[in-house]
Order: C-alpha cells, then structure tokens, then sequence
C-alpha cells in the first residue's frame, strides 16, 4: 500500500542514492528516463537535486511544465530501468514499449510510476543560470509517498530481494540495497 511520507523525513528516501526514474508530462505528453544523477538538498523546505540533460525529452518537458516526479524503481524494474536510460521518448512511447503503468499524481501533473517503491513530486525553483550551464534543477519536493511493504515510520526495511531499491553502476549493471546494520551509538 502506497503511504505518505512526511515532507520532514522524504530526504530519506533518495539519502540511500538509488537510481531514480523520472517522469515528466507537458502539453499532452510525458516520458520516463532513468538518472542517478538526483539527491536531497535540503530539509526545510525539502528539496533535491536533479541533473537532466539539454538535449532530452525530459528535459523539454521540465522546462514547459515546471514539475517532475522522482521515482525509486525496485529490482523488480532493473530491466525496464535500464531501457529507459537508454532510449528516447523522442523516438518511442516508452510507457507503451516498456509495459510501463503511469498512475496519478497527488499534486504534480508528471505521472508517477506503478510498481516502483518510493515517489517524490517535485516543483522547479527557477534558477536558469545553474539549469543552463550545468543541467542541474533545484526543485521543491511537493509531496512524497512510499510502498509501506518497504518504508515504514521513516525507514527503509527491505526484506524481499525483488523490492530492493537499485544502484547503477556503468553498463547496464545495478546493485541492489544490501543487508541493513544498525550502529550502536544510534540514539
């Protein structure tokens, strides 16, 4: 069941540094693409980081509608993860090739994703000079939700492999989320 998370605590869902599949939808269309290029920026108000590149069509339809969603896809998903980074929504519905199932939003426009293990709704902090010269987008996160089977009271609790969160590395190859360990001065 797909849960809120509180705004405070939705740093924690990209503080692991999971790869992230982005959606974006602007003018009657939308897209996904992979990026491990995306991370919290702040707490209060929450924020993150993105970098898209110019060149994409998610990146047109940032720029057009002002919004995107991050999307933590689980081992289950590495496939399609993997074939959305690599090819262009310019060139094929990728929603459509991949077998993808887009679901509403609570506040964005962007879609979200059916299947992945977290959600964060975001909306673009202008800021055209870091947005041009380095493709980088400040965002405020809007709202932010998580499978309950993995995230609960704040914290990732991975127990089945196939819902463990990915970690790209080159190559089409991924990690997954290991083993957790608790340290003993945690308060």
């Amino acid at each position: 069941m797909r849960i809120d998370v509180p705004l405070p605590k939705c740093y924690r869902l990209l503080n692991h540094g999971p790869v992230t599949l982005v959606t974006s939808a602007s003018g009657g269309r939308s897209n996904v693409m992979a990026a491990s290029w995306a991370m919290p920026l702040d707490f209060d108000p929450p924020r993150v980081v993105l970098v898209v590149d110019r060149t994409t069509l998610t990146r047109e339809l940032i720029d057009a509608a002002g919004e995107f969603a991050l999307n933590i896809p689980p081992r289950a998903l590495a496939d399609a993860t993997f074939a959305a980074g690599t090819r262009s929504g310019r060139d094929l519905d990728k929603w459509a090739e991949l077998g993808l199932k887009p679901m509403p939003a609570s506040v964005v426009a962007a879609p979200l994703l059916d299947g992945c293990v977290a959600w964060l709704e975001c909306r673009v902090r202008p800021e055209r000079d870091l947005e041009q010269r380095y493709d980088l987008f400040i965002a405020d996160v809007v709202a932010a939700s998580a499978d309950d089977r993995v995230f609960s009271d704040g914290r990732w609790r991975f127990s089945e492999d196939e819902l463990r969160t990915l970690h790209h590395v080159a190559g089409g190859q991924f990690y997954t989320t290991g083993s957790a360990y608790q340290s003993d001065d945690e308060p």
